[in-house]
């Protein structure tokens, strides 16, 4: 392959990952990678009460952000490094607007939706979690009614992209990891909503993101979004970016080749690096395919 790819979903052991700053950077460098972005779990605990394991720590935002923009300085010239957030949108809780994400200036945004706060007061749960908790959630959070939990996801995402505050969709379907190969779940509602989800999108400057961290980690057999999603985005002409949910250096760019395969398939002709961000909009670099 000799297009270029840049790492901009990436976590290190700031949140969730495995990995150091250095040892990522090193690994999207010594992978030809024209970029990494580093986009650690926004903090939710201070803000909604809720005890996570995941997202970064409140009193590590400052260590965070120290240690991204030196990694910036060590390797200019050879990588560009950046400075983000993967922000979790909880609808009515948590906004990506939010005074203490905007505030830091981050270099971009991954918006994603990972917690559900059911209507009827049960316990939140996130709906890419194990198939316990999931279904946990589906069944005292939504009476078992599969097709209202689709919904409140993909009602939670609308609303995300509406509201604006971020630059890149992250794994735009990610409810379907504990689905996928069960009847009961509503495929043909959930097209619908992703027609739905493309279309606000495209009244915009987000990117989509090819997601391959489901691959990476043997949780599911395809991207994120699926080949028939993709080919709802590319009706859109929706600038979609190959990344790869790098939880370790390993994974850096794990999978690309299945990224591309299935952006062929769903006829997209390129895909897109970031650039640069001037006037709070990001210039996107597109690369052919």
């Amino acid at each position: 392959m000799n297009q270029k790819f840049s790492s901009m979903h990436t976590h290190s052991t700031f949140c969730d990952g495995k990995d150091d700053v250095e040892t990522m950077c090193r690994a999207a460098y010594e992978n030809n990678l024209c970029a990494i972005g580093f986009s650690a779990h926004s903090p939710v605990e201070k803000q909604i009460g809720i005890t996570s394991n995941w997202n970064l720590k409140e009193e590590k935002v400052e260590s965070y952000i120290t240690e991204v923009l030196a990694a910036k300085e060590r390797w200019l010239g050879k990588l560009n490094v950046f400075l983000g957030y993967e922000a979790d949108y909880i609808k009515g809780r948590r906004s990506l607007l939010d005074n203490d994400i905007i505030s830091l200036n981050l270099d971009y945004i991954i918006g994603s939706v990972h917690y559900l706060f059911p209507e009827n007061g049960t316990d939140c749960f996130t709906v890419d979690g194990h198939d316990e908790e999931f279904t946990k959630g589906l069944n005292e959070g939504f009476n078992g009614d599969p097709l209202a939990l689709m919904n409140a996801y993909y009602d939670a995402v609308a609303e995300m992209i509406t509201e604006g505050g971020f630059d890149i969709l992250g794994h735009a379907d990610i409810i379907k990891k504990n689905c996928l190969g069960k009847n009961y779940w509503p495929f043909e509602a959930e097209s619908r909503r992703h027609r739905e989800i493309a279309s606000l999108v495209a009244k915009t400057n987000i990117a989509i993101e090819v997601n391959t961290g489901g691959l990476n980690r043997n949780k599911i057999d395809e991207t994120y979004p699926s080949l028939s999603f993709l080919r709802i985005i590319r009706e859109f002409d929706i600038p979609v970016i190959i990344t790869s949910d790098a939880h370790c250096a390993k994974h850096i760019n794990g999978n690309y080749d299945t990224a591309i395969n299935t952006l062929i398939c769903a006829n997209f002709k390129e895909h897109v690096n970031f650039n640069k961000k001037a006037n709070k909009h990001i210039i996107w670099q597109k690369e052919t395919i």
